[in-house]
Parts: C-alpha cells; structure tokens; sequence
C-alpha cells in the first residue's frame, strides 16, 4: 500500500497536522482556486498547514492542461473554464465529491507518480467501504468499475503541483446529474461510460461518503 506518511513528528512540528475542511454549500470554481492558491503559497511560507478540503462545485467544465477544443462537444449553459491542473475535460457540479489535497511533499515523498498512485489507492479504499471493486487501467486516467455495459469511470484525478506542494485532487461521483456528461468527452475518452454510486446502486448521503473518505485517508496520509 502506497503511503505519503513519512515521519509524524517532521510533519506535527511543521504544520500542526493536517486540516480537514468540508463546505456545506456550493462553492464556485473561481473561489475554489483562489484559496487553493493562496493556501499552498501559505504553506511554502509555513504559516498554514495542509488541508484536504471536501466541497461540491455548481455546475461547470473544466479543461486541464492537455484538453483540446474537439472534446467539448455542447457545453449548452454550463459554463466551461481553463484551469492549471493536469488533464483533459471534466465536469463538476452538485452531487459529487471533490477533495482538493494540499500537501507538503517537501516532507513526504517527492514523487509525482507516487503521489498520484496514492490518490488512486486512497479512492479505491474508500469504495471497497461500499462493496465496490473498482480499478485503475493503464492508458486510462481515473478510477473504473465493471457493469453491465463493460467498465464505467466513477472517479477522476487531475493535480498540480507547485516548488512541491500539490493542490487540485479528486472526485467521485456520488449522486450528480449525469447528463451533464453527455456534453464533452470526458477525460478525452471515447467510448466509455461514465457512472456514480447511485446509479449502480449505492444509495447514500454525501455525509456517509465523507466518513469513509476520512477514514480510509489515516492509511494513506
């Protein structure tokens, strides 16, 4: 099991632990990037600790760093934004769970595959709480599961990191309008389905979520 967790005491000394953080109500993209900006560039000076925030986003398209133009194919009345993050096109909105992850990998480990690998495994942990298997394939971002139709995306990753602190994260598609899919093609994958928990059945608060999801992050962090 991949770990980021180094030296306990290195970590308590600098930044107090790591704070959790969960918004209750929508919060816009824009906002979302100012204080995950401002909170690394605190972090680098050491007057902040980390912080793993959980919120939920209104609805928007989002273009990473390697998107292309072609990939969105209606975006109708969402709005569709350039972001610095690592990636394709994705969509955000209510009902999925985002967790943006600001870490020190100056006292961790400084690898960015690592690190990456870690949030997989963290996300997979997270849904084997619910009774769902799901996977990483290689040539295939993100996190899959297998149904009826083949295999299905149900989570994505998308990351920056900045002098070795990261910001961006992930997310994980509880109970969002999946519809809203429909509209780009989703981390530049063609031919894929893309599913929640609700829809294959897991019927759950975002609340009972979180717990898992906080839980499964002490192996992990």
């Amino acid at each position: 099991m991949n770990s980021l967790y180094i030296n306990t005491n290195k970590l308590i000394n600098k930044n107090n632990g790591i704070e959790w953080k969960v918004s209750k109500t929508l919060v816009a993209y824009s906002k979302a990037i100012k204080l995950m900006e401002k909170r690394v560039e605190n972090i680098h000076k050491n007057i902040s600790p980390e912080m793993i925030w959980l919120l939920q986003h209104p609805p928007i398209y989002t273009c990473g760093t390697s998107a292309k133009n072609i990939e969105i194919l209606d975006s109708g009345k969402i709005p569709v934004i350039e972001t610095k993050r690592g990636g394709k096109v994705t969509f955000h909105g209510p009902g999925q769970r985002i967790a943006y992850i600001m870490l020190d990998l100056n006292i961790r480990r400084k690898d960015i595959k690592f690190y990456v690998s870690t949030l997989e495994e963290w996300c997979i942990a997270t849904l084997k709480e619910f009774d769902i298997k799901s996977f990483t394939v290689k040539g295939r971002t993100g996190i899959w599961i297998k149904n009826s139709s083949g295999e299905s995306k149900i989570g994505a990753i998308g990351v920056r990191v900045s002098r070795w602190v990261t910001y961006h994260g992930i997310s994980i598609n509880v109970n969002p309008d999946l519809k809203s899919y429909d509209g780009i093609i989703a981390c530049g994958l063609e031919n894929y389905s893309i599913t929640s928990l609700h829809q294959i059945g897991i019927k759950i608060e975002m609340k009972d979520f979180d717990q898992k999801l906080i839980q499964t992050a002490k192996k992990f962090f």
